[in-house]
């Protein structure tokens, strides 16, 4: 399993267009990605659950990642967060 943080930078925090370009991004791998704000894990696949998670800009968010492919979905996520979120 991997693992990694990042913060969302977008004022509006995760809304509608940076969600879908990761549910998007997320269905190109074969692993299973899932994004923890406290209490609340939703699936990086599932595009109302991630914007009903209400994550805010500010906030720090966990991904695990576990799968075939981790390591590879783990090192493109990142710079996909940086450049996106």
């Amino acid at each position: 399993m991997q693992t990694l943080s990042f913060t969302v930078k977008d004022p509006m925090g995760l809304h509608a267009r940076p969600a879908g370009l990761l549910v998007k991004e997320a269905k190109k791998y074969a692993s299973k990605i899932t994004l923890h704000k406290g209490e609340k894990a939703v699936e990086a696949t599932r595009l109302m659950a991630l914007m009903g998670a209400g994550i805010k800009c500010g906030e720090t968010v966990t991904v695990t990642i576990e799968g075939a492919d981790e390591a590879t979905a783990a090192q493109e996520l990142a710079v996909f967060f940086e450049q996106n979120c």
